[in-house]
């Protein structure tokens, strides 16, 4: 799996767990949903994702969205 994938993949477990537990245990739980949307929204503009420096660091094939 490449970086992109991983990170879509982080970005959007993230949300849904982080929607379910709002419904399940605190909806206080969506502050943990707005930071990832807002984390994926500044990403498409600058281009940095901690996420994908933390994967590149250790070493995951880059792909064509995080060289």
């Amino acid at each position: 799996m490449t970086i992109d994938r991983l990170v879509l993949a982080a970005a959007g477990s993230f949300i849904l767990i982080t929607l379910l537990l709002s419904q399940l245990h605190h909806v206080y739980w969506l502050w943990v949903t707005a930071f990832v949307g807002a984390n994926v929204l500044q990403s498409a503009f600058t281009g940095f994702c901690p996420l994908a420096r933390i994967l590149k660091a250790v070493g995951v094939n880059p792909g064509q969205a995080f060289n």
